[in-house]
């Protein structure tokens, strides 16, 4: 069984020539989308959907790092900022309305414990998922095979190691749930700050 299939399959696989060719097509959009004007926002789309493929209303700060972008999807009015890394041995799924600060990093590969299996050049990829209307706080890192639910926000340094949940604030290292999300929340836009009445009205009509 060819590398190729192996990895596509979830299971262990080695980096060879064809693999490295595949990555070679990323690098050099990556290429492109990381050294281009800044301030050249409709450029920044294009190159972006080249990159992931399927996206409607797309956008990414420069830089940006990834495998292959071909095995990212993401759904609408996806936004990442400066600096995100995803290592896409294995698909990576992303919802609608989804936010990644600046240096979050989701890692689906991962390499054996044992030093005798890990010098082998085997390696693995485990997909992740993230759903709708999420928000990842910077500098977090989501590892491989883990699930984030819908409508969950998690906290600035995290390290997601396992399934966090629908509807929740979540932070740590481990990540852990620290408490639901309620309909209270709404009316807030950081901690006890309200939102001014201006603002309110058009909130409340969404």
């Amino acid at each position: 069984m060819d590398n190729i299939t192996r990895r596509d399959s979830g299971m262990a696989y080695i980096s060879d020539d064809a693999v490295m060719e595949e990555q070679k097509v990323c690098r050099k959009i990556l290429q492109k989308l990381n050294f281009m004007d800044r301030s050249d926002f409709d450029g920044i789309v294009r190159t972006v959907k080249e990159l992931l493929g399927e996206s409607e209303d797309a956008f990414i700060n420069p830089p940006f790092y990834c495998d292959y972008g071909s095995h990212i999807k993401v759904g609408k009015n996806f936004f990442a900022n400066y600096n995100c890394t995803i290592i896409d041995v294995a698909p990576v799924t992303i919802g609608d309305n989804c936010q990644l600060a600046p240096n979050v990093a989701i890692y689906t590969a991962g390499h054996p414990v044992h030093p005798v299996s890990r010098n082998s050049m085997y390696e693995y990829g485990i997909e992740v998922t993230i759903g709708d209307n999420v928000w990842i706080g910077g500098n977090t890192v989501i590892l491989p095979g883990v699930h984030i639910g819908s409508n969950t926000v998690i906290g600035a340094g995290s390290v997601v190691t396992k399934d966090i949940p629908d509807w929740c604030v979540a932070a740590g290292n481990p990540c852990k749930v620290v408490r639901k999300i309620t309909e209270e929340d709404k009316k807030y836009y950081y901690k006890d700050r309200q939102f001014d009445d201006e603002a309110w009205e058009q909130i409340k009509g969404l």
